[in-house]
């Protein structure tokens, strides 16, 4: 059990690696942040810098999130408890590093793709159907911001309907990320009543 926070702490350090944030750097030598909405994740990188590098950053975010899910499993014994639970807690640490990176003086990106990455993992089927949701709202209004809010509103919903094994912990779980990705969604969610979100495919 004295092990947890350590391992809590490698999760954290695992989400903090600021992915969009160094792929800009890399690419162009510019701050994502200085461009766009400022945020360093998928949406922002796909109209500053285009399709390819967006997709980059996507995969790497998910990958966090899924990578701090198995690092979890494999500290789960030092830990002294499940490897499901262990996971999630690596998970949930992992989505609270995007967000607030020690990379980055504790600014990041809104944690949709690592939180992504995170049930993936721990519950597939649910997460499939949160992800129809959210492409079945971005297609149809093309708002990233509005389709990954819906996304992670239904996925406490979707694993009440289908997990069964560690239903519980997995509900609690992905309640705490859903409200993570609607508090990170706020200024979003203003700009979305005023009328003044961009939508998916307008570039900067």
């Amino acid at each position: 059990m004295i092990l947890i926070p350590f391992v809590l702490f490698i999760g954290y350090l695992i989400g903090s690696v600021p992915s969009g944030y160094l792929i800009a750097k890399l690419l162009k030598g510019i701050d994502i942040r200085d461009y766009g909405s400022g945020n360093i994740g998928f949406a922002n990188t796909l109209r500053v810098l285009g399709p390819l590098p967006g997709l980059t950053v996507l995969v790497a975010d998910i990958a966090k999130g899924a990578v701090s899910v198995g690092a979890g499993t494999l500290f789960a014994s030092s830990m002294g408890i499940s490897p499901q639970i262990a996971g999630g807690m690596l998970g949930l640490s992992s989505i609270i590093g995007h967000n607030w990176s020690v990379f980055l003086k504790f600014r990041g990106g809104k944690g949709v793709a690592t939180t992504a990455g995170v049930f993936l993992v721990l519950t597939p089927f649910p997460f499939i159907c949160s992800a129809l949701t959210m492409a079945l709202v971005m297609g149809l209004t093309r708002y990233v911001s509005l389709g990954s809010m819906m996304a992670g509103g239904s996925l406490p919903f979707f694993i009440w309907l289908w997990v069964n094994e560690k239903g519980w912990f997995y509900l609690c779980l992905s309640v705490a990320a859903a409200s993570l990705i609607v508090f990170t969604h706020r200024s979003n969610l203003r700009r979305l009543l005023q009328g003044k979100e961009r939508k998916l495919g307008e570039r900067i």
